[in-house]
């Protein structure tokens, strides 16, 4: 089985929040593939959807972003989901609003829900797709800015942002993960 994970906060504060990204690329893949997000095992929220390529779980931790780990770990221990099978969707400060960059491994970067992550996972080989929200503007604090909504400049982008995770992770299914890195990483 594959697992799909999508960091970001709980709660309506935090809906369409730069911080968000991560919710909102889960939410895209359940509308399309018609699986909503309703049932609840870890501190998470999940759907398990059966596809020509196999089973694939959506998951949105509800630990806050600097707890990931804390939910994704025992969802992944529970099902017996191997670390290669795993796609992690989150925000990057250091990307272009709306630009997407493919990973299999690296550090956290300062963002506090891959920390989790890696300290969970007891690793930093795993898959993630990081989706650009840019840096904020001189003299505004970090966490204001992921914590606040993407302007109306920026919506285009993040759409289209959005809809090309969504052609990543459908992609994923069917062909090895650095495979779909070379496609996405070269168009952007």
């Amino acid at each position: 089985m594959k697992l799909i994970i999508g960091l970001g906060n709980p709660g309506k504060q935090y809906e369409y929040t730069r911080h968000n990204i991560g919710f909102e690329c889960i939410d895209a893949l359940a509308e399309k593939w018609n699986a909503p997000l309703s049932q609840a095992k870890f501190n998470g929220m999940y759907a398990t959807v059966h596809r020509p390529e196999g089973k694939v779980m959506l998951l949105k931790p509800l630990t806050y972003m600097n707890l990931s780990g804390e939910c994704v770990r025992p969802i992944m221990d529970y099902f017996d989901i191997d670390l290669e099978d795993i796609i992690v969707i989150y925000d990057d400060l250091d990307l272009e609003t709306g630009k997407l960059r493919l990973r299999q491994k690296g550090s956290a970067g300062g963002h506090n829900g891959i920390k989790s992550l890696i300290q969970h996972l007891g690793t930093q080989e795993f898959n993630r797709i990081r989706v650009g929200i840019n840096r904020p503007p001189a003299g505004m604090k970090v966490a204001d800015y992921v914590l606040a909504k993407f302007s109306k400049e920026d919506a285009p982008f993040i759409q289209e942002a959005i809809g090309k995770t969504v052609a990543a992770v459908e992609e994923s299914l069917s062909k090895k993960f650095l495979d779909v890195m070379s496609s996405f990483n070269v168009s952007q």
